[in-house]
């Protein structure tokens, strides 16, 4: 992020305009939506700003720009159809203490003007930081059709009713009383029964939220996918949205983090394999805890929640404390590692089944029946199979596996730094090693990416066995 997004307070402060033409129109014509005392300084003004001189709505200096016209502005726009005086103008501005715009020319502009959607009190601005203007305009045009002409009015009369509703505890009570104003009592009462009646209808909502009982807490059990926000399910994307209280595993992306609220409390319970984690015991109370003080607590776990998990002790220690809970699944990995192979789990004359392994649990390296994985034709998807790869490699080779059955290793699976190793089981290790993994991987045991079959079929059966 290269602009840090603010909204600045202008009211009663000094803002000038450098320019007289239709580009320092543009600006005014934002600008003039504003409290701020505006001050247009050209040589050549065009009619219509001598028209708003006249009106009071801007100060007007027919002149070129000097040293000190700029003294005690907030901000500085340079927009005088004309790169050089732009320069210059900018270098007076910032010698004056203004942070200065250059219209039209990002790389030397202290800050941008982002495209706006405005129902005034209520802003929204949408900036690209100057790579897709196109794209801005098109959100904004979105915005605009999905954001009521009402919803202003309806800010305003909530603005003023902010201190009653101070009467709520801070918290989900709060957020459900105004929740429940913007969406439904207000617009409602706004269409029904005019402005007049919304007032009489916020104090009905706030003496209905004052005597609800507190709210019970909760816990959802959600899984966040492999790390693409985009593979998040509708309902999982919603829980998460709605949370007081959001505890996650180190593999959740912080894509996916931010789709929280501001306000919700946000706790790494991260685990890793052989390294330092937090304990089970822990997590479980935190998780009771927060929901005991009637929070929404969303449990974020990476993948699918019924996969390796843990999930069974989680809803335990919910059950004991007498604590609601509900699963949301999410994709798990192995189908976001296999579909990016191109490949699927199962295939008619090559395999019936596919098994599920984790590389290592609460003891150790895990074991399992290696025997029947060493079969011609057998599949697996190994999570957290990273560490322990030597071993699953012996393991099979020592129980008659073929050492040319193919492996893949697929590192951050769905996200923008994927990476595909495929390999054998002969060559498992090296190949990590010699790969240096950094992310979480998960391997495919008899699975090559769908290009590597092509090639490898195409070839004389002499070079595959080389």
């Amino acid at each position: 992020m290269q602009h840090f997004p603010i909204f600045l307070a202008v009211a009663g402060r000094r803002v000038v305009v450098s320019g007289g033409g239709e580009t320092a129109l543009a600006k005014l014509r934002l600008l003039r939506k504003t409290d701020a005392h505006l001050t247009v300084v050209a040589a050549n003004p065009d009619p219509e700003l001598h028209r708003l001189a006249a009106s009071g709505e801007i100060r007007l200096i027919a002149r070129a720009i000097e040293p000190g016209d700029a003294l005690c502005a907030s901000l500085f726009y340079a927009a005088n159809d004309d790169a050089a005086e732009d320069a210059r103008v900018a270098r007076l501005a910032q010698a004056d203490g203004a942070l200065t715009n250059l219209v039209d020319n990002l790389a030397d502009s202290q800050f941008i003007t982002p495209a706006i959607v405005d129902r005034d009190p209520v802003v929204v601005a949408i900036g690209t930081e100057g790579a897709a203007p196109v794209l801005a305009r098109r959100i904004k045009s979105d915005l605009e059709e999905r954001l009521p002409a009402s919803l202003g009015l309806l800010a305003r009369i909530g603005k003023t009713f902010r201190k009653a509703a101070d009467a709520l505890p801070m918290g989900g009570k709060r957020r459900a009383f105004w929740s429940e104003y913007y969406d439904s009592t207000g617009p409602q009462t706004l269409e029904q029964d005019g402005v007049e009646a919304i007032e009489p209808a916020l104090k009905a909502l706030l003496s209905k939220h004052l005597n609800a009982p507190q709210k019970e807490g909760s816990v959802d059990l959600v899984g966040a996918g492999p790390g693409d926000p985009d593979l998040l399910t509708l309902k999982a994307r919603k829980a998460i949205e709605a949370a007081d209280v959001v505890i996650y595993d180190r593999l959740i992306s912080p894509e996916i983090l931010e789709l929280a609220r501001r306000e919700a409390i946000m706790l790494n319970a991260g685990k890793e394999g052989f390294g330092s984690s937090m304990a089970q015991d822990d997590i479980n109370e935190m998780i009771v805890s927060h929901a005991a003080q009637g929070a929404h607590v969303v449990r974020l776990k990476s993948g699918d929640p019924t996969v390796f998990g843990r999930l069974d002790e989680e809803i335990d220690a919910c059950d004991e404390a007498g604590v609601a809970w509900r699963i949301i699944p999410g994709i798990t990995t192995a189908s976001a590692a296999v579909a990016s192979l191109g490949q699927s789990l199962t295939k008619r004359g090559r395999n019936s089944s596919v098994r599920f392994l984790t590389g290592h649990d609460t003891k150790g390296f895990a074991d399992h029946d290696w025997q029947a994985l060493a079969r011609p034709g057998e599949v697996a998807a190994i999570y957290m199979g990273k560490k322990s790869a030597r071993f699953i490699q012996g393991r099979l080779l020592m129980h008659g596996a073929d050492p040319t059955t193919p492996v893949t290793v697929i590192e951050n699976v769905s996200r923008a730094d994927q990476r595909v190793l495929a390999t054998t089981l002969a060559r498992l290790e090296p190949t990590l090693s010699e790969a240096k993994l950094t992310g979480p991987a998960l391997t495919f045991y008899g699975l090559a990416p769908r290009q590597a079959v092509d090639i490898a079929q195409t070839l004389p059966a002499q070079e595959i066995a080389l």
